[in-house]
């Protein structure tokens, strides 16, 4: 029988810190992660969540709030790595991503006298750690969320709110990220996506009108669309269901939508198309004009209206490696300057494409995106404004699906 490795006083430590986060709350388990850094050598640890717009990065236990523009730590949180900076004296700043599977949750500040391997090892063990126990713990907690709201949220957008998924999923595959504003004050717009061993299911939706009714078409719409997915339903059969679900609830409210699911194995990508804008193909960095227009079909909630309403069409497309696949709500493009221009398909698909040349994250391409519109409209939003890119990365010792 080979000898049992003893454990070191650092994994002890470790250990302990472990057992200690089930009975901490939410600001105590920050409390003592910074105890454990001290026990093992480390400075002051602070961890700083991202804001509902992702403009700042909001300190949990004190120090300033900084700027993801122009700052080292906005820096870790765009570029989605470590960055080392000198802290003063002899110490050193290590900020490193705070991630909640593929979706960024904010960054983690440690401050250190020594940066060997093992030390580098234990603070990013660290910082795997505190991401999921946050993310274990805003689920029931409110804490995280008030430090990151810079005022309250409208009712109807507390509703939508609660139904909304992260804003980023994915794995080595493929990838689903989504942006939608105005953060404090959403109408009718929401995003669904969720991930399977081998599929990726998105939803974009926009409700009419933006009052507390639109919110609850919406989250109506969603509810069903979930509902369906998790019974293993097809998309026509979801689109059918969701029809259902709002006629029998809401029968004056309708909303456009976009149902679509990508095979991480194949590339297939099937969608149906509710009266919605037509899903963008980006192939080889450049926009394929047309390359998802269908016909154009009715919005979800007119069945009881408009009688003999045939069943929504469900479309196919095989994907290439590298694909990106944009889905965007009307007031994306709808978005006026001063002067009355439309910020427009075409400046939105070649911010996207110009992303894609220099490699840039997805999920940075979509914030940077969203905060471009807000400028060009006047620093503020007239209408909902929500964007989803899926990307297909598959093995490459895969085949494609072809038709």
């Amino acid at each position: 029988m080979d000898d049992v490795i003893p454990l070191s006083e650092g994994e002890l430590l470790f250990e302990e810190l472990l057992r200690s986060v089930h009975a901490c709350g939410p600001i105590e388990v920050l409390e003592a992660a910074d105890r454990y850094g001290t026990a093992i050598g480390l400075g002051k640890i602070t961890v700083h969540l991202v804001d509902l717009q992702q403009h700042l990065l909001v300190p949990l236990t004190g120090g300033p709030i900084l700027d993801i523009d122009g700052t080292v730590a906005g820096e870790a949180y765009r570029h989605d790595t470590l960055r080392l900076a000198e802290g003063g004296g002899d110490e050193l700043s290590l900020w490193l991503p705070l991630k909640d599977g593929a979706d960024r949750i904010g960054v983690l500040h440690i401050r250190t006298s020594r940066l060997d391997e093992p030390t580098l090892r234990r603070c990013q063990t660290l910082a795997a750690l505190l991401a999921l126990v946050i993310t274990s713990k805003r689920a029931y907690s409110d804490t995280y969320v008030r430090r990151t709201r810079a005022r309250p949220v409208r009712l109807r957008t507390e509703m939508l709110r609660a139904f909304l998924p992260p804003r980023t999923l994915g794995t080595a595959r493929g990838i689903s990220t989504a942006v939608l504003e105005p953060a404090y004050e959403l109408g009718g717009d929401a995003f669904d996506h969720s991930i399977t061993r081998d599929t990726l299911h998105a939803v974009i939706l926009d409700a009419m009108g933006h009052d507390l009714a639109s919110g609850l078409t919406a989250s109506v719409a969603m509810a069903g669309a979930r509902s369906a997915r998790r019974s293993g339903a097809e998309l026509s059969e979801l689109t059918a269901g969701v029809e259902k679900a709002l006629i029998n609830w809401l029968p004056e409210r309708f909303c456009t939508a976009v149902f679509a699911d990508l095979n991480l194995s194949t590339g297939l990508f099937t969608w149906a198309n509710c009266a919605h804008p037509a899903p963008l193909l980006i192939r080889g960095r450049r926009l394929v004009p047309g390359a998802m227009d269908r016909p154009p079909e009715l919005p979800l909630g007119l069945d009881g209206v408009i009688p003999d309403t045939p069943p929504r069409a469900v479309h196919q497309m095989a994907l290439e490696p590298g694909d990106q696949v944009l889905l965007y709500t009307d007031g994306v493009i709808e978005a006026y300057d001063t002067d009355g221009r439309m910020f427009g398909l075409e400046r939105f698909a070649e911010f996207v494409t110009r992303a894609a040349s220099a490699d840039e994250p997805a999920p940075e391409t979509l914030r940077r995106l969203i905060h471009s519109i807000h400028t060009h409209q006047r620093d503020g939003f007239t209408d909902d404004a929500t964007i989803m890119l899926l990307e297909w990365t598959p093995d490459p010792k895969i085949p494609p699906f072809r038709n």
